[in-house]
This record gives structure tokens, C-alpha cells and sequence, in this order.
């Protein structure tokens, strides 16, 4: 039996995120997406997801997504068969940085305007790429935040806000791993993803062209090759 490959989404996202990647991996293999939702730091949602995930798979994560995979990896490295980081960050926020995010979270909360304008600069909607789907892509994704709500955003930014370093746990690494980004991601680079994989042992880099920081759906068939060729990797490293 093939191993499951368990993909996990980024902030206000679901599994609609990997719609794609989802219909094409489950013709041969098993498949599934596990929600972010709860606990208000990387550690909790990692522990709830451990609960459920099989006992060994593949993670492949998104933004949030691969931030809760690398935590999933220095906690229970056993339980990983491979890993797939796709358009995220090992890096805590700055003080600066977390500082930014609270005024999303204090305008959603109080209601006084467009909650869709909130989630909008939550997904980074005005960088998407440009391409014959991005209106459907926004408007996905603008549908599953609306589905999640604030309390969801709130908690998913509070666990951001808090995240730890993990640079020491990607140099820990040992299986198959994979560092995919868009090559227009203006928030998360593709030097930033070079840094990335070059503390990871025997990790590869495959940039996405015309996709910026949701090439799962900007860019589906160039995802689902480079999928495709991670899942070939030798489960032994050299």
C-alpha cells in the first residue's frame, strides 16, 4: 500500500485549497485534507492533528499549513514518510511583524466594516497572479474564509504571532522533502525558500512560474508534476 499523503491548508483556507491536487493523488494513492482550526499556537494544532493523522504519511503543507508540518516533523519525526513545504516559512515573526497582524484581527472583531475586506488582506488576494482563473480563485478563496469566520482568523493569527523558530528542526530532516514556492511570491520569496531548502539535507526546490502564493490552484498542473516527482523520491536519503 502506497503511503497517505495528508495536505494541510494555509490560514482561512479548507480543503478546497488542494481541490486539485486532491482529485488527481486519490486515483492512486489515499488522500486527505486535515483542517487547522483549533488552538491558538503551532503546538496545539500540532497535537490535535497528531491525534488523527495516520500513523506514518506524507505532509504536505501551505503557508500555516507547512508551518504546523515542520512542528509536526520536530515532534514526531516518525510519523513522517516525506514532507512537502510549500510557499511557507521556518522564521518566527518579528516583534514587528506580529505587531502588524493585530490590527486584522481588531477590525474584524469589531464589525464596523467589510469582513470580506479583512479576510481579503488575510490572503493576500490583490497578489495573486495574474491569469484567465483568478477571479474564480479569488472568489474560492474568499468563500472558504467566510465558511471559517473570524474566531477561526483570530485564532490562526494569534498561533502565527507566537510561532517558534524552526530552522534548527529543518536541519534535523531526514526524509524525502520537497520546497516548492510560486515564482511572483511577493510576501515569501523564492530566496527565501533557496534558504529554506538549503538547511533541509538533500531537499529540492522546485519554483512554480506564473503563480504567486497559491500555486495549488494558480498553477494545478505544474503543482501536480513537481507532486508527482516528490513522491518518486527514494524513501532512503543518500
Amino acid at each position: 500500500m502506497r503511503e497517505a499523503i495528508v495536505f494541510l491548508p494555509d490560514i482561512l483556507c479548507d480543503a478546497r485549497l488542494f481541490g486539485p491536487q486532491l482529485a488527481d493523488l486519490s486515483r492512486s494513492r489515499a488522500v486527505m485534507a486535515a483542517p487547522l482550526t483549533e488552538g491558538e499556537r503551532i503546538e496545539e494544532i500540532a497535537s490535535a492533528l497528531l491525534d488523527v493523522l495516520p500513523k506514518r504519511c506524507a505532509l504536505a503543507g501551505q503557508g500555516l499549513g507547512g508551518i504546523v508540518a515542520i512542528e509536526i516533523v520536530r515532534r514526531a519525526p516518525d510519523r513522517v514518510s516525506r514532507l512537502c513545504l510549500m510557499d511557507t516559512t521556518p522564521l518566527a515573526d518579528t516583534p514587528q511583524q506580529a505587531a502588524e497582524r493585530d490590527p486584522l484581527i481588531v477590525r474584524a472583531r469589531a464589525r464596523t466594516g467589510k469582513v470580506e475586506t479583512v479576510f481579503a488582506e488575510a490572503l493576500r488576494l490583490s497578489e495573486l497572479a495574474p491569469g484567465p482563473w483568478r477571479g474564480e480563485i479569488s472568489a474560492l478563496l474568499k468563500e472558504m474564509a467566510t465558511g471559517l469566520g473570524v474566531e477561526v482568523m483570530t485564532r490562526q493569527i494569534r498561533a502565527l504571532q507566537r510561532r517558534r523558530d524552526q530552522q534548527g528542526t529543518l536541519r534535523r530532516i531526514a526524509v524525502p522533502t520537497m520546497v516548492m514556492c510560486g515564482a511572483a511570491n511577493r510576501q515569501l520569496p523564492v530566496k527565501r525558500h533557496e534558504f529554506m531548502a538549503e538547511l533541509i539535507r538533500g531537499a529540492t526546490l522546485r519554483v512554480i512560474e506564473g503563480a504567486a502564493h497559491m500555486a495549488v490552484l494558480e498553477q494545478p498542473d505544474a503543482v501536480a508534476d513537481a507532486l508527482s516527482e516528490w513522491l518518486s523520491m527514494p524513501l532512503v536519503l543518500r
